[in-house]
């Protein structure tokens, strides 16, 4: 058998419907930008895999410090020891997250640093003698699959098969241009009707609602608004985090700060799974205690695992490099000037762009679900042009990795452009 048919015998994929789904196409390297296919056709990771490779694939800087923490200490238990890695990592994360972050939950995943976020939230309340159990989210959020983290996502056919069963979630408007007052009211109606714990976002960009944007002065007003109700508020950075919108994190664009940070994805550059949450002392406070009842009884076997330390260590380093902070600005440059050449086309009814983040909308003449015909044809003709792109329902958003070269990013621009014709 090949490697097809060895996948087809033995593997789940996820979000994947297997009886309906096309074969999964085989990779057997990649290198910056590029992926190749084992028949050796080129493909452009458009969407950095996920949004997790921000630096290219098999980067040796990353690659080599991987290889160093490996002959020292791959892996210790953090469950009563530390480790350099960790500590260094914190330390370095400390100097640009906003400056009321002050203490570093490990984990493994986005969803889990979710996990970790909500369970505090709500622990928070219960070690003080207060019973709230209702975390507020945006409609058509997306937190990861875990259980809290998918009762706070708002994409249906995620959670449908488990309603009834999650903890108590209260959806308001996104604070997009022209309704932000209305989402504004509704929090406060929210609060006034429910105990709430928690206010979980995602920062200036929904990413898997399409990319959906708004303004960081709305962001502002909402966090304010759970501040005077005090309301624990939870900004999850897995995609925006490490530079996506411009700056490192989305939330330095906001005056107001959130009390929980949620970090992964472009953390270790795409090489080894590593979450983070991070939080205010106040709320580290909660927990510490003479009474063992209220510590966070969470943990991962991985926790703080000192290989995929010294990956994020050696990505943050290439982050505030001046020629990666320079690639940012060029590409946010070429999207811009995409934007400009492509938003009057009579098929595209909007476009949108954020730091290294572009999406358009396409005309739709009938409900186009997220993984509906027009996706699956989009879907299909940018494979068949070599062109890695993951369109939702009727929006096609490009989040490449930063070090793609001006070149690929035109291919990709003339590939998204040609397949408004086949819709």
């Amino acid at each position: 058998m090949n490697l097809i048919e060895k996948d087809s015998q033995y593997l789940w994929h996820p979000y994947t419907q297997h009886k309906t789904a096309s074969l999964p196409i085989a990779i057997t390297k990649g290198e910056g930008a590029l992926l190749w296919d084992e028949n050796n056709k080129e493909y452009i990771d458009a969407i950095a895999s996920w949004w997790v490779n921000p630096y290219g694939h098999s980067n040796q800087f990353i690659a080599d410090a991987i290889y160093k923490q490996l002959t020292t200490l791959e892996h210790v238990l953090f469950g009563g020891f530390t480790h350099e890695p960790a500590v260094v990592l914190a330390e370095k994360l400390m100097a640009i997250l906003p400056e009321n972050q002050q203490k570093i939950f490990f984990s493994d995943n986005g969803s889990t640093a979710v996990e970790v976020a909500i369970k505090v939230a709500l622990q928070y309340f219960f070690n003080k003698g207060e019973k709230r159990t209702t975390i507020i989210a945006f409609e058509n959020a997306f937190h990861g699959d875990t259980f809290a983290a998918m009762a706070a996502s708002g994409i249906s056919f995620y959670t449908q098969a488990f309603q009834g069963m999650f903890i108590d979630v209260v959806r308001i408007p996104v604070p997009v241009k022209g309704q932000e007052q209305v989402s504004f009211e509704a929090l406060k109606k929210v609060i006034q009707d429910h105990n709430c714990a928690g206010f979980i976002f995602e920062p200036l960009v929904q990413g898997a609602a399409g990319m959906v944007m708004y303004e960081p002065e709305a962001l502002d007003e909402l966090i304010k608004i759970c501040q005077e109700n005090h309301v624990i508020t939870i900004a999850d950075e897995v995609m925006t985090g490490f530079g996506k919108t411009g700056k490192t994190f989305a939330m330095d664009y906001a005056t107001q700060k959130p009390d929980i940070m949620c970090l992964s994805k472009a953390l270790t550059g795409g090489t080894i799974p590593m979450a983070i949450t991070t939080f205010t002392q106040e709320i580290f406070e909660a927990f510490y205690d003479d009474d063992i009842n209220k510590a966070l009884f969470h943990g991962h076997t991985f926790t703080a695992n000192p290989t995929g330390c010294a990956a994020a260590l050696a990505s943050l380093e290439l982050l505030q490099t001046p020629e990666m902070q320079s690639n940012l600005e060029r590409v946010n440059a070429s999207h811009l000037a995409f934007q400009e050449h492509i938003k009057t086309h009579p098929k595209v009814t909007a476009t949108r762009v954020l730091g290294v983040v572009f999406a358009l909308e396409i005309k739709k003449e009938s409900d186009e679900s997220y993984y509906g015909t027009m996706r699956n044809k989009l879907y299909n003709f940018f494979i068949e042009n070599g062109v890695i792109l993951r369109p939702v329902g009727n929006i096609v958003y490009i989040l490449p990795p930063y070090i793609m070269t001006n070149e690929q990013l035109q291919k990709v621009y003339q590939v998204v452009e040609n397949a408004l014709e086949i819709v």
